[in-house]
């Protein structure tokens, strides 16, 4: 007469155990870029390895990558399921048809971008562009930067020379005197101030930038794993909160990771980029999507996308 009761207890038994094995199956692959980022602390000191393994969720680093673009590529390709970026490069993306979800929020300090160029260069002001090589990144902070600086100094686009080049490549080509400028952002601009011999010309604020970093993941692992990412978001949480107080530690991990050793590059970093991260809001989607409106108007993209269809909106 006892049997029904076993079968059932053996029943709820193997449920458990079926369910356990579905949470520990749960894999996130992170594309990570080399830059200021809370996610970067994590990644150093391990803290999201061990705060996801409490919940069954293994962690896989796949890069790094140069830049965004490339991680999103990724992303869209199923090669990574999170990764971080500009709201710039984000834009970009999703007018193309990239399956993206914007879920974390990082003001870019107006220290933390800007128009470069060499110390010895007669270049003094952003009217001196006009005829110049300027080096950006396609359809990123690079190419957004310089836009909005060309337009605030009432230069027409065409006035300059756009160079194409990826970050990581630029720094032999502003050094050698291939390009005249070099419109880039944290760490690549503090980079270049500590070790190419650089000054800026304009900073992100007097150029009228509204760009971001952010934290970008895709819609099938937000649909899949939605809870995955109120995790993801603790830790980011956390590490901003320990940046502030440790600035000096958090720059020497940021210029690390860009195998540099320095002190005077990991104290720049760590005053001007420990800045907070929050849920993406309604302030921050109108700025991303001033962003895109931006774009638009400057031919960059050619379709006007609805930012809010692309954001997650997580508790504070």
């Amino acid at each position: 007469m006892k049997i029904p009761f076993i079968r059932s207890a053996v029943a709820a038994f193997l449920l458990c155990i079926s369910a356990a094995q579905a949470a520990e199956e749960i894999t996130l692959r992170i594309g990570f870029l080399r830059g200021p980022t809370d996610l970067a602390l994590a990644r150093e000191k391990g803290t999201l390895e061990k705060a996801l393994a409490a919940h069954h969720v293994k962690v896989e680093w796949a890069g790094p990558f140069s830049a965004a673009a490339p991680a999103y590529e990724a992303l869209n390709a199923g090669s990574v399921d999170l990764t971080t970026g500009s709201s710039t490069a984000f834009v970009t993306a999703i007018a193309a048809g990239l399956p993206l979800k914007f879920f974390a929020y990082q003001p870019m300090p107006a220290e933390g971008e800007g128009i470069m160029v060499r110390k010895a260069s007669s270049i003094a002001s952003l009217n001196d562009l006009r005829g110049k090589k300027v080096a950006v990144n396609k359809g990123g902070t690079g190419e957004y930067l310089l836009s909005r600086a060309l337009s605030s100094a009432g230069i027409p686009e065409e006035a300059v020379h756009k160079v194409y080049l990826s970050p990581s490549d630029t720094g032999t080509a502003f050094v050698g005197g291939h390009v005249d400028a070099w419109a880039t952002w944290d760490p690549f601009l503090s980079l270049a101030k500590q070790s190419y011999d650089a000054r800026a010309i304009a900073n992100g604020k007097q150029v009228g930038s509204e760009n971001a970093a952010g934290y970008f993941v895709s819609t099938a692992f937000s649909q899949a794993h939605p809870q995955v990412l109120k995790w993801i978001y603790e830790v980011l949480q956390h590490e901003n909160a320990w940046a502030k107080d440790h600035q000096t530690e958090a720059g020497k991990i940021w210029a690390k990771q860009m195998g540099q050793l320095g002190d005077g590059l990991a104290e720049q970093l760590g005053r001007v980029n420990a800045v907070p991260v929050t849920p993406v809001n309604a302030d921050a989607i109108a700025h991303i999507q001033h962003i895109a409106d931006w774009y638009l108007q400057q031919g960059i993209i050619n379709t006007r996308p609805d930012i809010a269809s692309h954001v997650i909106t997580l508790s504070p």
